[in-house]
């Protein structure tokens, strides 16, 4: 069975599984819809860990009295399996495929749709109106801007020498395409409406409005030609 904490707030006309555990002070909007397995306002490792050593009583319970709870929009579509950690925000009309695991301090603009089994780490900040594919990595230190699309099994990376002890930030600017299997360096600018190839290797920054495309990337055009071979495309040509 799931569990609401008495601190949890939800909105008019919201649905949600009794199957759910939702902790802490979650604020929930109106309009949502939140499947059954589904976890909000998981509590971050440092206090799990906290946890250790101490009597139980009812286990939820405990979660739910150092969870900081999250902060999700109204019209959100949370589907099964996903789990939202503490502090972070979803903006209205949100929606998640199944298994998506979003970590602490993170957020997510009005109308971004982020597919099954993606995992997106702590801190990362995403715009408005987004598309996720299905089982992208987002570790922190990450910034994605507004109408980014993201395809299948992208994966951004965070450290050039890894396992380091130093993290830096890399920017997807508005309006990027970023193609199926392609690895973003950590480090770099992707910049407004610039187009990563399938399966591209991102090291260096891509001007905006330009193709990339290979190991590792290189440009091979600029956006206005791709739109023009996309819509060729399109008509079947």
């Amino acid at each position: 069975m799931g569990f609401v904490g008495s601190r949890v707030r939800i909105g008019t006309g919201s649905i949600v599984s009794r199957d759910a555990v939702i902790l802490g002070p979650t604020r929930i909007g109106e309009r949502c819809f939140i499947d059954s397995a589904v976890v909000l306002g998981y509590p971050t490792r440092r206090k799990l860990l906290a946890l250790v050593g101490r009597r139980l009583g009812n286990f939820d319970s405990l979660m739910d009295s150092v969870s900081e709870g999250c902060r999700v929009g109204n019209k959100v579509v949370v589907r099964r399996g996903c789990i939202i950690y503490e502090g972070t925000e979803i903006g209205d009309e949100v929606e998640f495929g199944h298994y998506v695991m979003i970590r602490e301090r993170c957020r997510i603009g009005r109308g971004t749709v982020v597919g099954t089994r993606t995992v997106i780490d702590g801190g990362v900040e995403i715009g408005s109106n987004c598309s996720i594919q299905s089982c992208v990595y987002i570790p922190p230190r990450v910034k994605i801007g507004n109408n980014v699309f993201i395809a299948p099994r992208v994966v951004f990376t965070n450290d050039r020498y890894p396992p380091s002890s130093r993290l830096i930030d890399t920017v997807i600017e508005d309006g990027a395409v970023i193609g199926a299997n392609a690895t973003i360096v950590a480090g770099v600018r992707i910049g407004r409406n610039a187009v990563v190839a399938a399966g591209a290797v991102v090291v260096k920054d891509v001007p905006p409005d330009t193709v990339v495309a290979g190991v590792p990337a290189k440009p091979i055009m600029n956006r206005d030609r791709y739109d023009k071979k996309k819509k060729e495309y399109e008509r079947g040509f």
